[in-house]
């Protein structure tokens, strides 16, 4: 059982009047992350960056060992890098397109992974297609088994998206998709962290994560998941002389594993905070904090329910710890605002960031509300009057 006070004491930002409900944005770190990253700066300025790192390469590795514990994976299968995006694009980008090659992408979509598809599709010749959702909202699966062909070469999945608390059953639109020999890559940016990710059941060829949400790492982390097989087989649509070896004038040859997709430089306290991150989910129990972020984002859906003039846009049959709301009559803006003023940390979702799902049910924008397990109930209970107040 989670000691719910130990995780508030570890965490300086609670505890001091904020209610803060925007993990799903970059969520407040664990106080052993910030004093991990601080701690190696300080050792970068006494003894300079190349030096501190080399006194650090276990603990380096040791981050690879950590995620490949969460997700079920090998460390050798574990790329590093500074986002979720980043992470996408290298695995994106490097698949093979040619003409008539088509990309499926989810209806709920990341602006920036439909933004890459596009300018893929125009440079290749390949086309882009949505996968249709059912009438829950979720993938429609079976629209997309019938959507399926030989020229799929790449099915990009969104496993939860950012406006909402839509969950997709990503394990069976992979075996569709592999029954058509296409590749998956799920976006799993909103669910590492506060879903359960095995790789191993999932049976995805990629999946890419970031550090600053769920998982409670600094901002500038993240990772990439690659299929060992696939690993050593791909071309990465860009290496330096970490992920290949310079070996003659006219030759290199390419790292054996995942770190194909890595570069040589990064923010090494960055990625020793996003180790330090991880660790602490696992020493509290993934499974136990997963259970905590669901049971207060279904307490507030409950709770907004109940208030006159809002209404909850969380679509799907399954849901993880975003929730989404509007407030007749109030803009989201000024909803996030007029919290803000009540020191309670909310965002907002714009259309522009997953425009078809957003126009498909002729919304502009929506409140987010994320709260992570270091969120009591009684400041779940404080937003909610703030909101009845609106």
């Amino acid at each position: 059982m989670l000691n719910e006070q130990r995780i508030r004491e570890d965490t300086p930002g609670v505890g001091h009047g904020l209610v803060f409900l925007d993990s799903a944005g970059s969520s407040l770190p664990p106080r052993v992350v910030t004093e991990t990253v601080i701690a190696h700066l300080r050792r970068e300025a006494e003894v300079g960056g190349y030096r501190a790192a080399n006194e650090r390469l276990d603990d380096l590795a040791a981050v690879k060992q950590s995620i490949a514990t969460l997700i079920n994976a090998t460390p050798a299968s574990i790329a590093l890098s500074d986002s979720a995006t980043r992470s996408w694009a290298d695995f994106f980008y490097s698949v093979p397109l040619g003409p008539g090659d088509r990309i499926l992408i989810s209806g709920s979509d990341y602006a920036s992974n439909a933004i890459a598809a596009l300018q893929r599709a125009r440079a290749s010749g390949a086309t882009v297609e949505h996968i249709p959702s059912d009438p829950t909202g979720q993938l429609d699966l079976d629209a997309f088994a019938a959507l399926v062909d030989d020229r799929v070469k790449l099915v990009s999945l969104l496993h939860a998206p950012t406006n909402g608390g839509l969950v997709n059953p990503a394990a069976e639109a992979t075996r569709i998709a592999h029954q058509a020999g296409a590749l998956v890559l799920l976006d799993a940016c909103q669910s590492a962290g506060q879903i359960p990710l095995d790789v191993a059941e999932l049976g995805v060829d990629a999946l890419s994560a970031t550090g600053r949400k769920w998982l409670r790492g600094p901002r500038g982390t993240g990772f990439l998941y690659v299929r060992p097989e696939l690993a050593s087989a791909m071309e990465p649509a860009r290496l330096d002389l970490h992920s290949a070896e310079w070996t003659a004038p006219d030759d290199y040859r390419l790292a054996p594993d995942a770190s194909r997709f890595e570069f040589w430089e990064h923010d090494v306290a960055a990625r020793l905070g996003l180790g330090a991150a991880v660790d602490y989910l696992l020493a509290l129990g993934p499974d136990e904090v997963y259970a905590a972020i669901a049971a207060r984002a279904e307490y507030l859906r409950k709770g907004l329910a109940e208030i006159a003039g809002v209404t909850v846009r969380d679509l799907g049959i399954r849901h993880s710890g975003i929730v989404s709301f509007t407030v007749d009559a109030v803009a989201p803006i000024e909803v996030r605002d007029r919290l803000a003023a009540q020191d309670i940390t909310v965002t907002v979702s714009h259309r522009s960031s997953t425009l078809l799902d957003m126009s498909g049910r002729a919304l502009d924008a929506v409140v987010r509300a994320s709260p992570h397990c270091f969120v009591g109930f009684e400041e779940l209970d404080r937003f909610l009057a703030a909101v009845a107040e609106l």
